[in-house]
């Protein structure tokens, strides 16, 4: 009998890499820190899900329910993996509840962290109760409680959406494009749109990246069908007039000075790495690359491999990523481990 694979985080990756193992067969021991299965878009209570539209309660929701009803997947939550050693084949691992774990591999699934928006303060969040961020958002239309300043509770009549706020900016330390940000922001300003058809929706951008098949869908989509406006800018900062928020900043298409009113800004956080990395690369051994995300190999020689054998990555872990490529990469990384365990048993049998 094959060791399990140890597979850390359930999000998106790491429920796929778990079924996917499971359904071949192979035992896994899945450890998860938070209480809850589903990574950030349940914890973190996203709404609608790009590309598909749909709930996210509903669709990750439904891969937790796949994985915890599977009974060749063993759960532990609520707890980390606190040592890592061994080679592969024969690794072992111990938990921080005590639990001792044999295991034939290993997957890193360990996502990303939101970036933090009191990072940004010249825009607003943390003076300012009605600039918020994406996530909170999202909460808002998860929730049901609908969109409403969180001053007051009013409706917004104005809503601006900052771009970029912890990605492509050198001055904090976030040389990254964040991959999704913009297409999430164009699908929120449609789902705000949706549930506040009064209000008006602008989205402040240095470029756009609604990358692939994308374009159509969100970005053309929200202009011409949910009347969205784009404004390419550089903002300087948010401040109030004691009533409304004004956004200013320079208008980069026609070289003018902007000050603008808003009733609520929207910082379009970006992917910043696991704020545990450096802590999950001295417990399995694998080395980061230079912004804090796991490394992994090539590509082209070695899918998901990381720098130490027997240990595998996938999804947001690396670096930005969607969650239907992190799905895939689960899956991924799920056949490199299972092909792993399968070739150290066949040559212990010999």
């Amino acid at each position: 009998m094959s060791k399990p694979v140890l597979i850390v985080g359930s999000g998106p990756a790491g429920l796929s890499a778990a079924h996917a193992l499971a359904s071949a067969g192979q035992e896994v021991v899945l450890v998860e820190k938070e209480d809850r299965l589903g990574g950030a878009p349940i914890i973190s209570g996203y709404a609608r899900l790009v590309p598909s539209r749909e709930w996210a309660k509903d669709a990750i929701g439904g891969m937790v329910t796949r994985v915890e009803e599977n009974p060749l997947i063993k759960i532990h939550m609520n707890t980390i993996v606190e040592t890592f050693e061994g080679n592969p084949g024969a690794f072992s691992a111990k938990l921080r509840d005590g639990t001792s774990i044999e295991a034939g591999a290993a997957i890193l699934c360990t996502g990303f962290t939101h970036f933090d928006s009191v990072n940004k303060p010249e825009w607003g969040f943390g003076t300012y109760e009605d600039v918020v961020t994406t996530t909170q958002v999202e909460q808002m239309l998860s929730s049901g409680s609908g969109i409403k300043c969180p001053s007051d509770g009013r409706e917004p009549e104005r809503v601006a959406i900052l771009l970029c706020v912890g990605s492509r900016d050198r001055q904090i330390g976030r040389e990254w494009c964040s991959k999704i940000c913009c297409t999430v922001s164009a699908n929120l300003a449609m789902e705000i749109r949706e549930e506040l058809p009064n209000c008006n929706v602008y989205i402040y951008y240095m470029d756009i990246r609604t990358f692939g098949l994308y374009e159509g869908d969100f970005y053309w989509a929200s202009q011409e069908e949910h009347k969205v406006k784009y404004i390419k800018a550089r903002i300087a900062e948010v401040a109030s007039d004691g009533k409304r928020l004004i956004v200013k900043g320079e208008d980069t298409l026609v070289k003018r000075p902007i000050m603008i009113p808003f009733d609520m800004v929207v910082h379009a956080v970006g992917m910043d790495p696991n704020v545990d990395n450096m802590t999950l690369s001295a417990v399995f051994g694998v080395d980061l690359e230079k912004y804090g995300h796991i490394r992994k190999a090539s590509t082209y020689a070695a899918m998901s491999e990381t720098s130490r054998a027997g240990v595998f990555v996938a999804g947001a872990a690396t670096g930005p990523e969607t969650i239907d490529d992190s799905i895939a990469q689960g899956q991924s990384a799920a056949m490199a481990a299972l092909s792993l365990v399968s070739s150290t048993n066949k040559e212990a049998a010999e």
